[in-house]
């Protein structure tokens, strides 16, 4: 009986596809605090003004957003990241006062905050904290929505039940 060529490939992509898909479920009852939750609303009150922490952070609120154990509750989880204090300065196309290196990093935050935009997360950013760290509000990346007041959206979405993560 001859096979054809990419019976064996395929037969190992949706065994691979299978995998994944039990480990999401899977992963969702490893967390006692997710029994019972139907859906994820969270607004990041995003601060750290260190262009290594922000970094860091923002990979982990992107990453924590693809996460199977959310996405086995909701295929949608709803993040809201909100920019304030010394954060404004890292998501501005000015990179100017920054080292090198520090540049490099801003570079990677900008990358970053485009993946987060194009997978769904929600991105603002405060202009009162903008205008107190002199940041140009026509330098802001583009896929951030600016905001006359942060805290104001910080009420607006926990009344609405989103979940505060401080991200300092």
């Amino acid at each position: 009986m001859k096979r054809h060529p990419h019976t064996l490939a395929m037969t190992l992509f949706v065994i691979f596809c299978l995998v994944f898909i039990v480990a999401g479920y899977a992963s969702a009852e490893e967390y006692e605090a997710l029994k019972g939750v139907k859906s994820v609303k969270a607004i990041f009150d995003f601060r750290a003004g260190s262009p290594k922490s922000a970094v860091l952070q923002l990979k982990l609120i992107n990453d924590t957003f693809k996460d199977g154990s959310l996405t086995a509750i909701t295929k949608n989880p709803d993040f809201v990241v909100a920019f304030s204090g010394p954060s404004v300065k890292l998501i501005s196309k000015n990179h100017e006062g920054f080292s090198p290196e520090d540049q490099e990093l801003l570079d990677e935050i900008a990358s970053t905050v485009a993946a987060m935009a194009k997978s769904g997360i929600r991105l603002e950013i405060c202009l009162f904290a903008a205008k107190i760290f002199n940041v140009d509000p026509g330098s802001v990346l583009p896929e951030i929505q600016q905001v006359g007041n942060g805290w104001i959206s910080l009420i607006g979405y926990q009344t609405k039940s989103y979940s505060l993560v401080p991200a300092y």
